[in-house]
């Protein structure tokens, strides 16, 4: 007798009235927002502009959705243009199937376009929502449980997986690499974060590490795993992905870390119109000294006017008296000779 284990759920689509809502959907969509929303408190810190990331979002996701599936379909083609099978079901995303390699590939892409286009530097985006990534697919992983895929071996463990039959499944207990992974991604994210803050890490260092601590979970995980899957010399096609990506990541750190250390002192340039509000200072105080210094020079200078315009009139007042000085002169003199 089974004393504990976690269920499944009975259907991966709960119905909102007419609206069915699926598991699987939902949980990409909600990793996507916590994606987003951690990356713009971490790009705001970094002295980005609050915003950037959902802009730059809006052509990283579909990127990534695209090539998540396509990594999918091309890795498991056997599950969609095999006899007997039926092509269409390729376009079903909603039933499972992401490949998180394609994901972070196109991704990358759909970033790099979006930081192009906003003059951002995309070493510096990644390293803000490399964290957030990492929760994301520890809320996507959340998926495969409502779908009941990508479980691993049988397993009595009281934490064991409850699968129930169908057509492509056996019914049993099994590991929930779904859960494992899960808790890897949330224990990466963590991770990032707190070397980011000890270490300053810089230019791409951060995504850095995140890829290659989540290679070396997924090697494991993978490794543990039993639905269908392409192998070669003995390992899974996943498990050669993961230790490739890995030493890749372990020498973009290293290497980085030499060629270009520290962090970006700008990860945004401002903007045209901050610049010209602004002026040539970029200190607000120093520019209302400057002109409160105009001001007070314009004023020194109509007072200079105005004495300038009160000085004929006492000209005029000195001639007077110099011409009655003298007048009373001659009288004098004209009163000397009378006598």
């Amino acid at each position: 007798m089974d004393l504990a284990y976690i269920p499944s759920p009975s259907t991966g689509v709960i119905h909102l009235g007419p609206i069915p809502l699926r598991g699987y959907a939902f949980c990409i969509i909600l990793g996507v927002f916590v994606a987003v929303w951690l990356g713009n408190k971490r790009w705001i810190a970094r002295g980005g502009t609050a915003g950037t990331v959902a802009d730059i979002a809006v052509w990283a996701v579909p990127f990534g959705l695209v090539g998540g599936r396509l990594y999918h379909v091309i890795t498991d083609y056997q599950l969609y243009f095999s006899e007997g099978e039926d092509w269409v079901d390729a376009f079903k995303i909603w039933e499972g199937g992401l490949g998180i390699w394609g994901a972070i590939a196109f991704g990358a892409v759909g970033a790099w376009i979006g930081c192009r286009r906003r003059g951002i530097p995309l070493p510096a985006y990644a390293d803000a929502i490399a964290p957030g990534i990492a929760l994301a697919q520890a809320i996507g992983r959340w998926g495969n449980w409502f779908n009941q895929e990508l479980y691993g071996r049988p397993t009595d463990l009281p934490w064991a997986l409850k699968i129930t039959e169908s057509a492509n499944r056996e019914a049993g207990l099994y590991h929930p690499t779904f859960l494992y992974e899960s808790l890897w991604c949330v224990g990466v994210a963590l991770l990032v974060i707190w070397a980011d803050r000890r270490f300053k890490l810089g230019h791409g260092r951060a995504f850095a590490l995140y890829v290659a601590a989540y290679c070396a979970g997924r090697v494991w995980i993978e490794y543990m795993r039993v639905d269908e899957a392409h192998h070669i010399l003995g390992l899974r096609l996943n498990v050669w992905t993961a230790i490739v990506v890995f030493l890749l990541a372990v020498v973009y750190l290293v290497v980085s870390a030499r060629v270009r250390p520290g962090r970006e002192e700008t990860v945004e340039p401002r903007s045209r119109k901050a610049v010209d509000t602004a002026g040539e200072t970029d200190d607000p105080e120093d520019a209302a000294k400057t002109g409160a210094d105009e001001d007070a020079g314009a004023d020194a200078k109509a007072d200079g006017a105005d004495a300038e315009d009160a000085d004929p009139a006492g000209t005029d007042s000195g001639n007077a008296g110099t011409e009655a000085e003298n007048a009373g002169s001659g009288n004098g003199a004209g009163s000397a000779a009378k006598g």
